[in-house]
């Protein structure tokens, strides 16, 4: 594929706008470095597994796989032992998966692998600039977290993916996630961003049942994780905002982020 006109990166970046939008990996890589900072959105569910784990302050390690799938190890759970961490697995098959309520059961300080094609692949295509992830259970909290560090803020929805050929699905519910975020970020918004805005804001009077009626809920309700969808539809439920950061040896984890208050509410 012929590489982008130089001319051409500000505008696809959105750089004229202080809150920008976008979706997917391959937009993560390019506009994250012209970015403060990032908030990466995949409400159903790594982004809301992440959250709600950190708020227990557990530590997560988020492990990409599929087509940008890191290429040294080939599987999640042989990382999670080279970590002596432990590892979430498939939905309804383990204690630990990226169902958010098994990571209720999290204590404070364990450390977990959580494998995601969309969400983890997304998170580490912008670790050039402080990342935070967000959801619907925590979009202010994640938006105060971005805003402290820069007006800058680039908002990334992850999508979802075609079975057939692994190609960037549209998912509502990350763009009413995006746009949940953006109600709480001050500054001048994008065209992209003020129609994620626009879906939040049509659906904030009934946020639980359109989240429930989109595709991607559907699918999950489909397969008995009805309990998932309704996890994800609470609100600013958590006041934490989970921020990817180095570990001692070098890996990324996302943890409770220190500017802001961990641990879900009473």
């Amino acid at each position: 594929m012929p590489s982008l006109p130089v001319l051409a990166l500000p505008v696809l970046g959105q750089a004229d706008y202080d809150l920008r939008f976008d979706v997917g990996p391959s937009a993560a890589r390019r506009l994250a470095p012209a970015s403060d900072a990032v908030i990466v959105v995949d409400v159903l569910t790594f982004s809301t597994a992440v959250t709600v784990a950190t708020a227990r302050d557990a530590v997560v390690y988020p492990f990409p796989f599929g087509t940008d799938a890191r290429r040294d190890r080939d599987r999640p759970e042989d990382y999670a032992e080279s970590l002596g961490a432990l590892c979430a697995g498939r939905r309804g098959k383990s204690r630990y998966s990226l169902s958010p309520p098994t990571l209720a059961q999290l204590a404070a300080g364990e450390r977990i692998v959580l494998p995601s094609p969309n969400g983890a692949t997304v998170s580490l295509a912008t670790a050039v600039r402080p990342t935070f992830v967000a959801c619907l259970r925590n979009a202010k909290a994640a938006a105060e977290a971005g805003q402290a560090v820069g007006r800058r803020i680039l908002v990334i929805a992850c999508g979802e993916r075609w079975q057939q050929d692994d190609s960037l699905r549209y998912a509502f519910e990350d763009q009413l996630g995006a746009g949940a975020v953006l109600s709480f970020l001050s500054g001048r918004l994008s065209p992209e961003a003020a129609a994620a805005l626009a879906v939040y804001r049509d659906s904030a009077r009934e946020l639980a049942e359109r989240l429930s009626a989109c595709a991607s809920a559907r699918e999950l309700i489909a397969r008995g994780f009805r309990c998932d969808v309704d996890c994800a539809a609470e609100l600013n439920s958590d006041a934490v905002a989970p921020r990817l950061q180095r570990d001692a040896a070098g890996h990324w984890v996302y943890r409770a982020d220190e500017t802001t208050p961990s641990g879900a509410p009473s």
